[in-house]
């Protein structure tokens, strides 16, 4: 007896292909973006105590509804502790646990941990097979991007270094640092440019232009890696264009 319920169990958290794992895939996906939305409502200030006690409620039942599959898929993993450890098994513990890490706590104090049932939006990529196949393509381009990442780094900081020797005898007030010129390098190689410090030297101008040009480059790169790992996950899919 035991054995047929945890298999119905496992059909139903586990599989997709059937019409309960599908009803409950998408009763899922409905409770999570309920409680994103609920999460966003209690940061209003013209919310009513009423109103705060009806989202206390609907919060008390969504958590009990996750921490029911989260149970549920321990108990029907193949292997527990693979699943306990991996991506979507912390993704689920952190949805759950801000709830129970506030029991009989002040919440003002522990505003951090509250914040953590953003999470719960994680929970869609269990569901979302572009979101799957996004995040296989992460992993395959990860070398790639590390390495674009420290070359980022290592540039952010030339540049800082080099708007700091143009216009730190100009504005030393601006950039008084090589550490306060980070902020106007970050702004610049990303192309913001919000204009609160910005170059008057004829020397830095220049220099910020080269950094623009620079910045344009770094823009482009990471969605060229990202755009060729994605065709590469859908190929390994077989989802491609058959050729």
């Amino acid at each position: 007896m035991r054995r047929a319920v945890r298999s119905l169990v496992q059909r139903i958290v586990w599989e997709t292909d059937t019409r309960a794992g599908a009803v409950f895939d998408w009763a899922i996906q409905a409770l999570v973006v309920v409680s994103l939305v609920t999460f966003a409502l209690e940061t209003s200030p013209n919310l009513t105590e009423e109103g705060r006690e009806w989202l206390r409620a609907g919060e008390v039942v969504v958590v009990a509804i996750f921490t029911a599959e989260y149970l549920a898929r321990i108990w029907t993993a193949q292997n527990r502790l693979r699943f306990v450890c991996s991506f979507f098994g912390v993704v689920d513990l952190l949805a759950i646990l801000p709830f129970y890490l506030s029991l009989g706590m002040d919440l003002r104090s522990i505003r951090v941990v509250r914040l953590l049932r953003v999470f719960r939006a994680l929970k869609l990529a269990r569901y979302s097979a572009a979101i799957g196949r996004f995040r296989r393509a992460l992993v395959l381009a990860k070398e790639e991007l590390v390495l674009f990442g420290v070359s980022s780094v290592m540039v952010l900081y030339l540049a800082a270094v080099g708007i700091y020797y143009f216009e730190h005898e100009a504005q030393p007030e601006k950039f008084p640092s090589i550490f306060a010129a980070l902020w106007w390098a970050v702004a610049t190689l990303t192309t913001v440019g919000y204009g609160d410090v910005y170059p008057i030297t004829v020397g830095g101008r220049v220099f910020t232009f080269l950094v623009l040009v620079v910045g344009l480059g770094i823009v482009s790169v990471p969605s060229g890696i990202v755009a060729s790992a994605l065709q590469s996950a859908r190929a390994d899919e077989g989802v491609g264009d058959q050729r």
